[in-house]
């Protein structure tokens, strides 16, 4: 497929931090998607929650599952836009790679004991663990991906204005990023395919645990009229059925607005080169405002009824307290932590640095793992 002036071409990548051969069949984009697929964190995110933790059941997404509706998102509308999809995809497969156990609720715990460390930001842990963590080839640590698809995992939710981050500032000193500069037009699909599959899977997932009804998402004109014009076409459908059309369509919706405002935008603003998309002062892929405002309302409607639910809340409130407290039991006595982290963990490392290692190791475990690490910790009947 000939790709747009706008896009991000094979031929004008801007290249690998190490040295690396060319391949004859992939581009560095499919290798870049390939080496994220085949890493270990990619894997984990199988064991991380989205909304429902690990253990409630009923196929409720996860972070892989997650992950890989963005994926499919984003190769759609990488495709209508004549943009570069397997760049789309890899950024789409890595955008939730640094996120913590728990959920939200695990990353408001390592921000919460991070605070004084400058915080916890699982956009920059996706980074460390692209470019340290993972570790498949004797010559260099990370996965060597292309500057682009870092470029776009760090800067997908917009530019980076201020650096907390001691490892991003050492890190974009070796290689910089731009991270001022919005990041390419793929990297911004990802960003709006990453909301269009949350809000819709939150929908199902939220249904289908009994958190409402279709009755009550007929509060919202929008989904009512959908239910509506289903109805007429197929009378007599459970709700099962029922509730698959509506987020069908929704995303279908989505979908389309986000196409038709994005090849807006590319004429409003003159975009030629994807250079000129960097140099914008506002996304260049992006809603129309008719379609921001049914999201709010979707997402006030998730709120009310999915987010702040009873078991939610209280799942939310021990997912966070096990963060924290395992948090402040190795930043006690660092000796609990794995033998194998310890060796790396300077002697006189200061809080700062120690916390940094600390916050890594519990950023990448899964809930089981966490909760494990949790009844060893403190349940006296738990083996060490």
């Amino acid at each position: 497929m000939k790709l747009a002036t706008y896009a991000s071409s094979d031929q004008n990548c801007r290249g690998r931090l190490y040295p690396d051969y060319a391949n004859i069949i992939r581009s560095p984009f499919q290798r870049d998607r390939d080496r994220l697929i085949h890493s270990s964190a990619f894997r984990r995110l199988d064991g991380k929650t989205q909304v429902f933790a690990y253990h409630e059941g009923k196929n409720y997404r996860t972070r892989l599952t997650h992950s890989i509706e963005v994926a499919q998102i984003t190769r759609t509308v990488c495709k209508n836009l004549s943009l570069n999809e397997e760049l789309g995809e890899a950024i789409a497969l890595a955008h939730d790679l640094g996120h913590p156990p728990f959920g939200h609720a695990g990353e408001r715990g390592l921000n919460h004991v991070m605070k004084r460390f400058g915080g916890f930001d699982h956009n920059v842990n996706s980074l460390k663990i692209m470019t340290k963590l993972e570790q498949h080839y004797p010559g260099f640590e990370g996965l060597n991906l292309t500057w682009e698809t870092l470029e776009g995992t760090v800067k997908h939710n917009g530019p980076v204005k201020k650096i907390s981050s001691t490892y991003l500032k050492e890190f974009n000193r070796v290689f910089d990023l731009d991270l001022k500069h919005f990041s390419s037009l793929e990297s911004q699909v990802a960003s709006f395919a990453d909301d269009i599959a949350y809000n819709n899977h939150d929908i199902d997932d939220g249904f289908r645990a009994g958190f409402f009804t279709i009755a009550q998402l007929r509060e919202l004109p929008f989904i009512a009229a959908i239910i509506d014009k289903f109805d007429r076409e197929n009378p007599g459908c459970p709700d099962t059925v029922r509730i698959y059309a509506i987020t069908r369509t929704l995303i279908a919706d989505m979908v389309f607005d986000l196409l038709e405002n994005t090849r807006n935008n590319l004429k409003k603003y003159a975009v030629g080169t994807s250079d000129d998309v960097r140099r914008q002062k506002r996304f260049t892929a992006d809603f129309s405002p008719q379609m921001h405002l049914k999201i709010t309302l979707l997402h006030e409607f998730l709120k009310q009824h999915f987010y702040t639910h009873t078991s939610v809340a209280r799942m939310d409130m021990k997912s966070q307290k096990i963060v924290e407290e395992l948090f402040d039991a190795f930043m006690n006595n660092h000796k609990m932590l794995p033998m194998e982290l310890r060796q790396g963990i300077p002697v006189a490392a200061k809080d700062a640095e120690l916390a940094e290692y600390v916050c890594t190791y519990i950023a990448n475990m899964t809930d089981v793992m966490a909760v494990e690490e949790h009844q060893k910790l403190f349940d006296v009947r738990c083996r060490f």
